[in-house]
């Protein structure tokens, strides 16, 4: 049970991380290859336009690729929205910072942390009355090889590689 909850633990950590562009890649302006136009979805309801202002000014950051959502994506983004009027400013600005990183992702990229996300979804979770505190005390009690045993393996990501 320990070894599944420091698992489940370093799995979020490592999660998190891959999410984040490294600095120097945020800094840089992106271009979204023109090999997207291809696979824009004429017809696809609801289009951009068909938005309510509100809700464009919400999801400005996925504009550019909105065409090219599918709709039960596009219905998962609008939900989004309408939760948003209600969200505290805190989690609008995560909201917003997680949209804008998602828009900058490649499909790989996104379909990779959609694999990342069912994979944490389905992992065990630790049993409730089980104290987060004392998890940490177990695990910081491993030895550092016990410890290595739980690591995920590295990203494969080139921008994640250490230089």
């Amino acid at each position: 049970m320990l070894r599944a909850l420091a698992a489940a633990l370093l799995l979020c950590i490592a999660a998190g991380a891959a999410a984040q562009p490294p600095a120097d890649v945020a800094k840089k302006p992106t271009t979204k290859p023109t090999a997207r136009a291809a696979q824009v979805r004429p017809g696809v309801r609801p289009a951009w336009a068909e938005l309510t202002a509100e809700q464009q000014q919400t999801l400005a950051p996925l504009k550019t690729d909105w065409d090219t959502l599918e709709p039960d994506r596009r219905q998962k983004w609008i939900a989004i929205a309408k939760r948003y009027p209600r969200m505290k400013p805190q989690e609008q600005e995560r909201v917003q910072r997680r949209m804008q990183v998602w828009a900058r992702l490649t499909p790989e990229q996104r379909r990779q942390a959609r694999e990342n996300y069912k994979h944490l979804a389905k992992a065990p979770r630790p049993a409730p009355n089980k104290d987060l505190r004392q998890a940490w005390a177990e695990y910081q009690a491993l030895s550092p090889h016990e410890r290595e045993g739980l690591v995920p393996p590295a990203s494969t990501d080139p921008r994640r590689q250490k230089h």
